[in-house]
């Protein structure tokens, strides 16, 4: 979360320095929060998050309107929680990882399907991740009340908690330099590769459960139907790709591009001239190699 934070502050500095005015676009920043399987951290987690970007906003920037302090996110349940070993355990895990992204106070939500570890999801796996949201809205109530686990001494705890950990997180990465020199040295691939290694090894040695994984196993696990995509779907928009790029008028494209380049080049803002090339049917790798002549390419610090 502090990365995803960070990242986010920079994004603001940036708009700040191009001459906006905080309230103008804060009200509409929104974030992307996966959720996983803890049911009260989760909780705490969004909760934490929604405290700190508004004293950050507030104490950073002092913005007028108070819809600029609000922290508007979306959800995903957790596709690294899910196992490939007794895959219908993970309708029950998506169930509890949604109950605690509405806990926590988030506006919009994807739940995934049960099979997304085994493959792309089907029809059957997609229906019933759908269910499951609907369940929660129409059945459990829990819509009904904002923040309905404000006050509990757990959660205040957990919240408190992790919004002291993250601000402690947030300060270590400003004073190396900040998102981008982050990103630069390695630190947040670092990080991340470090709690990776601590997860499995967790997982590995038994200190953390995972149903059908490490306990309760079964020797035969019945693997359900997996989506198979027919290879005509590719073939398909190959063809339609070279039909529409046949159609269009090649100076157009070649002018548009252009001005992408020239907005590039000089720093200017790039929005209007992507906007003007989507308009035109400029295609998203024709853009992008345009980025990537003038920009190069990221490669990873080793």
């Amino acid at each position: 979360m502090a990365f995803t934070l960070a990242d986010a502050l920079a994004y603001v500095d940036a708009a700040l320095s191009a001459g906006l005015d905080i309230d103008q676009f804060a009200p509409r920043l929104s974030f992307f929060f996966a959720a996983h399987n803890n049911l009260f951290e989760e909780v705490a987690k969004f909760r934490a998050a929604r405290r700190i970007w508004a004293k950050l906003i507030k104490e950073r920037y002092h913005p007028r309107d108070e819809k600029s302090l609000l922290l508007r996110f979306h959800t995903q349940t957790g596709g690294s929680t899910l196992t490939a070993q007794q895959p219908e355990n993970n309708i029950v895990r998506t169930a509890l990882q949604a109950l605690a992204a509405i806990l926590g106070g988030t506006q919009s939500l994807h739940t995934n399907s049960f099979d997304e570890a085994l493959g792309l999801p089907t029809e059957k796996a997609v229906r019933i991740a759908l269910r499951t949201q609907q369940l929660l809205a129409e059945e459990s109530g829990v819509i009904q009340t904002a923040d309905p686990l404000a006050g509990s001494f757990h959660v205040e705890r957990l919240t408190d908690e992790i919004e002291h950990r993250v601000l402690a997180e947030l300060e270590h990465i400003e004073t190396m330099g900040g998102a981008v020199k982050g990103v630069e040295t390695g630190y947040f691939r670092d990080e991340i590769a470090r709690s990776a290694y601590r997860f499995q090894k967790s997982l590995e040695s038994g200190e953390m459960i995972t149903v059908g994984v490490n306990k309760y196993r079964e020797e035969k696990t019945e693997i359900p139907q997996i989506l198979k995509v027919d290879p005509l779907l590719e073939q398909n928009q190959v063809v339609q790709l070279k039909r529409l790029k046949a159609g269009r008028n090649p100076q157009t494209i070649n002018d548009c591009l252009a001005e992408i380049r020239k907005a590039a080049e000089s720093g200017e803002n790039i929005v209007y001239p992507v906007v003007a090339a989507v308009e035109n049917y400029v295609t998203v790798g024709e853009i992008t190699d345009v980025f990537r002549g003038v920009w190069g390419e990221y490669r990873e610090s080793l």
